[in-house]
């Protein structure tokens, strides 16, 4: 088992990672009967999709013996309607400054990370980097 999730009440859910006990909350958003006093359920997937790619970079980073301390990912959602769903994941990656073979080989690999494979094709991802 990865998680427990337990339903609070008033739309709030606790997920509790089974390996460290780390606590996740996650609120419906306002547009949809919550509060949005914590990620809502669909904030979480857009943010995954930020923290993997800048996860997988940095074990690329490693092996090229690159610095990526101090990289951040701001992460935009958009949501549709008829089904409520995502429809687009904005990802704008900053990075410290790199030589140009370097930046090439981790925007690759930002474009693999698992999450990204694991979201619905359908599902439109922009991701952009800006270097140093």
């Amino acid at each position: 088992m990865t998680s427990k999730v337990t339903y609070l009440g008033e739309l709030r859910t606790s997920s509790i990672h089974q390996a460290s006990g780390s606590e996740i909350l996650s609120d419906a958003p306002i547009d949809n009967h919550g509060k949005g006093e914590a990620f809502s359920p669909t904030d979480t997937v857009a943010n995954a999709l930020g923290s993997c790619i800048l996860t997988t970079m940095a074990i690329k980073a490693n092996q090229l013996e690159f610095n990526m301390e101090g990289a951040s990912a701001e992460v935009t959602k958009t949501m549709a309607a008829d089904p409520r769903r995502i429809s687009k994941i904005e990802v704008r990656i900053q990075m410290p400054a790199a030589d140009e073979r370097t930046r090439l080989v981790l925007e690759r690999v930002a474009h693999t990370c698992p999450v990204h494979y694991s979201l619905h094709p359908d599902l439109e991802k922009d991701v952009t980097f800006t270097w140093g």
